[in-house]
């Protein structure tokens, strides 16, 4: 598993990712998919991630933010590449020279896009981002109202689509769901009747009138599940190994880790991870959880400190220093880590360090 000075290995199946893609685009029949690789792709690593995607037929995917676009622009020279967080200002000149296509979401973005565009000589490209709920980014109801009155602040803009974001689409049987759309529909038609974008990951299974024509999964890439409470349809795409770097037997009544928040009740064999908070392994998941060793489970114990974290592993005399335990993988998805940490899947993968030995398997 590794080399000799890896504490951690974490396994990123980009075949896994691709294949959630192309399922995604089976439940997708009115349109384009896209995909999310904002966050460095969900901590797995955009590049790696977008280069797999876009080789396999993905042609337009989304980040966050600017230095995002930026960083990946050369990797996906051919793609839609759109910044979710708008025209960034003081960075629209870069954001057209390097093709990056802004949602734009409010009026002084418009007319600072379609202004740069007058003095480029030319139309640009851009999402126009209505706010249906979220109360986040995306014209409000008043900025809407005033672009409904002059569309022609609109003019000059090659508009690709129009876009929302589902408050909560993993609910199904939220009424915020119909609502929203609803809502979208009448924006839409007063703004730009013209190509849309609204479903997330879980919007993908909300039903007939969420798909549109761009879907713009994230989280269902990568192997979250998108239907909460139901089977997982994603294939799993993360294994996270660590290394056993010490294991010692403590009498019945030691304690374990900072502020002896776990005693032995027995005599007990403790072993010792190097991976802690500091690797993105929460505190949270302190006294919480297990790691699984030739598939089963063994107690994390103690506090999880910064570099380390502890595991009772009495019941298993096969493992010494030197083993390597899952803390993801087949048998402990990221969903399942996050419930132990009191958290969502989204926040686990974001968070894994960049101390692990990073290891891509190819499609």
């Amino acid at each position: 598993m590794g080399t000799d000075t890896a504490a951690a290995v974490l396994t990123v199946d980009l075949g896994a990712i691709v294949a959630n893609w192309r399922f995604l685009q089976a439940q997708h029949p009115s349109g384009e998919t896209g995909a999310v690789v904002k966050a460095d792709g969900y901590g797995l690593g955009a590049r790696p991630v977008a280069a797999a995607l876009a080789a396999s037929g993905c042609r337009t995917f989304f980040v966050a933010t600017a230095d995002e676009a930026l960083s990946l622009r050369d990797t996906i020279p051919e793609a839609a590449l759109v910044v979710l967080g708008g025209l960034f200002v003081g960075a629209e000149q870069e954001f057209a020279a390097r093709g990056i296509i802004p949602a734009l979401g409010s009026l002084a973005e418009i007319d600072a896009w379609t202004s740069l565009g007058r003095c480029l000589g030319r139309v640009l490209p851009a999402l126009l981002h209505v706010d249906t709920g979220m109360s986040r980014l995306g014209l409000d109801a008043r900025e809407a109202s005033i672009l409904a009155e002059d569309h022609a602040r609109l003019d000059g803009l090659d508009l690709r689509y129009v876009m929302s974001h589902l408050v909560s689409a993993e609910v199904p049987d939220d009424p915020l769901n119909a609502i929203q759309r609803d809502r979208f529909l009448a924006m839409r038609e007063r703004l730009a009747p013209g190509p849309a974008s609204l479903a997330n990951s879980a919007g993908m299974f909300l039903g007939e009138g969420f798909g549109f024509d761009l879907a713009r999964p994230g989280s269902a890439l990568y192997g979250i599940n998108p239907t909460p409470g139901r089977t997982n349809p994603m294939r799993q795409v993360v294994t996270l190994m660590a290394r056993v770097l010490a294991v010692r037997e403590i009498p019945a009544g030691a304690t374990a880790g900072y502020n002896a928040t776990w005693t032995a009740a027995r005599v007990s064999r403790i072993a010792t991870l190097g991976v802690g908070y500091a690797d993105g392994w929460h505190r949270s998941h302190s006294n919480a959880g297990a790691a699984y060793f030739d598939g089963h489970p063994v107690p994390l114990v103690g506090r999880v400190s910064m570099d380390l974290t502890t595991f009772d592993v009495t019941d298993r005399p096969d493992i010494h220093p030197g083993s390597w335990l899952e803390l993801l993988g087949p048998h402990r998805a990221a969903d399942d880590a996050a419930v132990d940490a009191g958290t969502i899947g989204y926040e686990v993968l974001t968070s894994l360090g960049h101390r692990y030995r990073r290891v891509y398997r190819p499609e």
